[in-house]
């Protein structure tokens, strides 16, 4: 018997391993109707060096504010129906880039209606639970109204928002800080 320690592992990345089908870089192809954003970025690490392996997964409502599901909306679930979910990995410089419809404010019952959103998983190397977050989007008058943003400490909630090019209004900006100053807030799910 050997005197020598195995070496420690953390669980994967097995992003490739059975789930290759979950990728999808556009979480509206084919859907008609509202406004189409593409968003680019990058996951970065607390030196603010690019993580080159991890995966984002998206869930989102559409334009409507429905989810593609059969129990919140059955008419989307068409030929052309909203998927509203889709995997996105990083390349090796950390960047990252997806397109959809804009979402929609959610219904919800006896509240406020949320904020236009994105719910984004963040899954990489040495994490044993994925990272949860939120895209909100700049100059959204319900901003100021979501529970969920105003639990976020003023100071922090930039981390949250994607901010538009000057020139293309619809080509949106969102950076992953996974440690340090800028640190993106993330939520206990």
């Amino acid at each position: 018997m050997s005197g020598r320690s195995t070496p420690s592992q953390t669980v994967g990345p097995f992003y490739s391993i059975g789930f290759s089908w979950l990728e999808r870089s556009d979480l509206a192809e084919g859907v008609t109707g509202g406004t189409r954003i593409t968003i680019r970025g990058r996951v970065l690490d607390g030196d603010n060096q690019p993580v080159p392996d991890a995966v984002l997964e998206i869930w989102q409502a559409d334009a409507n504010g429905r989810y593609g599901h059969p129990e919140d909306a059955p008419d989307l679930l068409g030929p052309n129906h909203f998927w509203g979910f889709g995997r996105v990995s990083v390349n090796d410089q950390g960047e990252f880039c997806f397109s959809t419809t804009k979402p929609g404010s959610v219904p919800m019952p006896n509240e406020v209606k949320p904020a236009p959103h994105l719910v984004v998983s963040i899954f990489m190397r040495g994490l044993l639970r994925r990272l949860v977050t939120r895209i909100y989007f700049a100059g959204e008058s319900a901003n100021d109204s979501d529970a969920v943003l105003a639990r976020v400490p003023a100071s922090r909630r930039q981390t949250l928002i994607a901010t538009g090019n000057t020139v293309d209004k619809q080509m949106l900006r969102w950076d992953v800080h996974l440690q340090g100053d800028n640190e993106t807030v993330f939520f206990d799910y």
